[in-house]
């Protein structure tokens, strides 16, 4: 008999699951409870009879990932952890200190199918995705292990959340219960290449998080290079798309630029882009790239082929990030011209912290980053 994944379950799909073997449905609540401070058993859940913990382990799976490694920052005090899943599969999640609190960045997928050419996370494809349960893990373990109260949640690991959509709402509705980790909807951003039929069935939901869009480029020819998923639908698609979903739910988008000297950092580009967001309601994150690290003993700028959507691509790894005077001069440009903008600041430098680095490490992968 295969087991259900119960962590993958409402708490009204538990409290049916236990009306459906003759108990009483305030017992659903004591195992929703125990699951949701890290019980890993349910000979753990000391409130149930014996006879009821052992049917309840016979029926329903716990799900309990394994911490195959962990860095810790020396500089900012963030946290890398590399967690191995069920079947030998590693993900990455990175615990970041605010002084608005303490973020989670969490992986969706084993793998990613996007391909975009600055990502190690695209290298190898898309092996699988992530269970409700899995995405959830991260981040109650993440709490447990670092002892840190974790009140934010950045879904922008391993990953495209919207091509895992179905599972992704599961772990919101659950992440957010009052019973469980209790983590505000307004508390959580979902980060996307831009899948726009997603983006409006997201928008038809009306959950009050916030929607980061990695936009990386302001005109089709060279998002396209650095994102295939751009031929699917294009920049002025992507923004219309972005533009309803503002209408929808009333929440202003962000959007991601990574910086990449010579690839979309000259003023030609900052004009464009400052054309297109211009009177949106958005918001421009500025993101220096973190240059490639040396994998597997290869060096950096070697260039990689691998599969995307069945299509082989060389991966561009000689991409280098931008000089802080060129994002200066990029940042002071938009402002003029009105862009709301933020220069993000790049955590846990001296560790694997951009996703996929330390999963390609684990499994001989060579990447760059995200």
């Amino acid at each position: 008999m295969i087991k259900q994944d119960v962590k993958s379950m409402f708490l009204s799909e538990i409290q049916e699951y236990f009306s459906s073997i003759g108990e009483r449905p305030y017992r659903a609540d004591q195992v929703f409870r125990w699951l949701h401070n890290g019980a890993q058993s349910f000979h753990e859940m000391t409130n149930l009879s014996e006879s009821l913990r052992n049917k309840l382990d016979d029926e329903l799976l716990i799900t309990v990932p394994k911490l195959a490694e962990k860095q810790v920052s020396k500089l900012d005090g963030s946290i890398k952890y590399l967690w191995q899943l069920s079947d030998s599969s590693a993900i990455e999640s990175v615990v970041m200190e605010y002084k608005h609190g303490n973020t989670i960045c969490v992986s969706t997928q084993v793998g990613c199918r996007m391909g975009c050419a600055f990502c190690a996370s695209t290298q190898g494809g898309l092996i699988r995705n992530l269970s409700a349960s899995e995405i959830l893990d991260q981040v109650l373990f993440s709490q447990i292990d670092s002892g840190k109260r974790i009140s934010n949640v950045v879904l922008m690991g391993i990953g495209e959340p919207l091509d895992n959509f179905d599972n992704v709402m599961r772990f919101l509705k659950i992440v957010t219960h009052p019973s469980g980790m209790n983590i505000g909807a307004r508390h959580i951003s979902i980060s996307t290449c831009g899948i726009i039929e997603n983006i409006d069935k997201l928008a038809n939901y009306d959950i009050q998080l916030t929607l980061t869009v990695s936009l990386h480029a302001p005109d089709d020819e060279t998002r396209t290079q650095l994102m295939p998923v751009n031929r699917a639908y294009g920049v002025d698609k992507l923004i219309e798309a972005c533009g309803r979903y503002f209408l929808k739910t009333g929440r202003r988008i962000s959007y991601e630029y990574a910086m990449i000297d010579g690839v979309n950092d000259t003023r030609h580009h900052a004009c464009m882009l400052s054309s297109k967001l211009k009177n949106t309601g958005s918001h421009l994150n500025l993101i220096p790239l973190s240059n490639i690290s040396t994998l597997s003993g290869q060096s950096a700028g070697e260039r990689q082929v691998f599969d995307v959507m069945g299509e082989t691509r060389v991966g561009l790894s000689a991409l280098r990030g931008s000089g802080a005077e060129t994002i200066k001069e990029f940042a002071k440009y938009l402002r003029q011209e009105g862009i709301n903008i933020t220069v993000r600041r790049s955590l846990g430098r001296d560790i694997d912290a951009s996703c996929g680095q330390l999963r390609g490490r684990y499994n001989g992968v060579v990447g760059n980053n995200r």
